[in-house]
């Protein structure tokens, strides 16, 4: 007996997911001019600025994100998974696909008003608020502006990049009626390295030379050297040259974490050292394993070499309460999260 194939009609009537929330807001953006290999849409939001809700300790309550992805292509970007919200799951167009927010000076003005005294504002936490895209289209600039026009907020604005230099007549007319601190991630003083772990990012130099100047503007600007590497650039010597470079640059802190490996950096990241380091495979399986986080006791060993070379080189951490460097997931979990966009 010959068995009859299923009519076509049966297969083109199978029912599609509907997109909600952001996702349907991401998938209806207008492309905006390609750049290298890089797609950039229009993204309309309901809000600019979220709620912290995460698991970790984070010394900031409110979180802004200029941009959705990040073009420097990080090889260990935690902040892959924001993508995911938007039902894209390869953390590879984290860098390819970058969705600039519209109306975020407006959207601020409006969302202040939920801010109480005391609580922190960071820029920065889930993509580079000065990553290539801000050339063009200045959202972090219309912030920036939005906040000039206000008194009273505390700010922390985190990036890897020089463009921020930019800004720094305006930054400075923020920090006269508010309380704005700045850091400049530097995990490495080696540019060669630095190009692979970061390739789309300024130079290493470049960051230290705009820490300098922003200090010299009398804005407290300090440095991030987050995450840290194990194998790769948490041995005494490497970390030893970025904190004394800190220290030449006048950074009024250096703030340094151990790698934080989410799932989504995973996919990214582990490919990345078989390729460069594949003799630090196994290290790699070993310290991590399923865990996110190091262990306790190279977290320690890390944080003890910090406050030594810190005091070698004469580089503060007075202000290291205020990590906004420090990873976060500044988002809320699923349903909700559809809800607030």
């Amino acid at each position: 007996m010959t068995s009859l194939p299923l009519p076509i009609f049966e297969l083109a009537e199978l029912p599609e997911t509907p997109l909600v929330g952001i996702a349907k807001m991401a998938a209806e953006g207008e492309s905006l001019d390609p750049g290298h290999n890089v797609q950039f849409f229009t993204m309309g939001v309901r809000s600019i600025l979220n709620r912290v809700v995460s698991k970790r300790r984070v010394p900031f309550v409110w979180s802004i994100n200029p941009y959705r992805g990040c073009e420097f292509a990080c090889k260990y970007c935690y902040a892959r998974y924001a993508h995911e919200f938007i039902e894209i799951p390869d953390a590879h167009e984290f860098e390819s696909k970058i969705y600039v927010k519209q109306n975020a000076g407006w959207l601020l003005r409006r969302d202040l008003k939920k801010v109480k005294p005391g609580e922190e504002i960071a820029i920065g936490a889930a993509t580079d608020p000065y990553q290539p895209a801000e050339r063009k289209y200045g959202v972090t600039r219309a912030l920036l502006e939005e906040f000039a026009r206000h008194r009273g907020f505390e700010i922390g604005m985190i990036t890897k990049s020089n463009l921020i230099l930019r800004d720094l007549e305006l930054i400075k007319e923020v920090a006269k009626q508010n309380t704005i601190t700045i850091s400049l991630t530097v995990t490495t003083t080696n540019a060669d390295l630095a190009r692979k772990l970061e390739p789309r990012a300024p130079r290493p130099d470049l960051r230290l030379n705009a820490v300098k100047t922003i200090n010299e503007a009398g804005i407290p600007c300090g440095v991030s050297c987050a995450p840290v590497l194990p194998g790769i650039t948490d041995s005494p010597k490497d970390l030893d040259a970025v904190i004394k470079a800190a220290g030449e640059a006048h950074a009024c802190w250096v703030h340094i974490n151990p790698l934080f490996l989410k799932p989504c950096s995973r996919q990214v990241f582990l490919p990345f050292v078989k390729e460069h380091f594949p003799q630090l495979v196994k290290l790699y399986d070993e310290r991590y394993g399923e865990r996110d986080f190091a262990t306790p006791e190279y977290s320690k060993r890390i944080g003890e070499l910090t406050r030594k070379l810190c005091a070698k080189h004469g580089v503060g951490r007075r202000r290291e309460e205020r990590r906004f460097s420090a990873p976060a997931e500044a988002v809320l979990p699923g349903e909700e999260q559809m809800k607030l966009w």
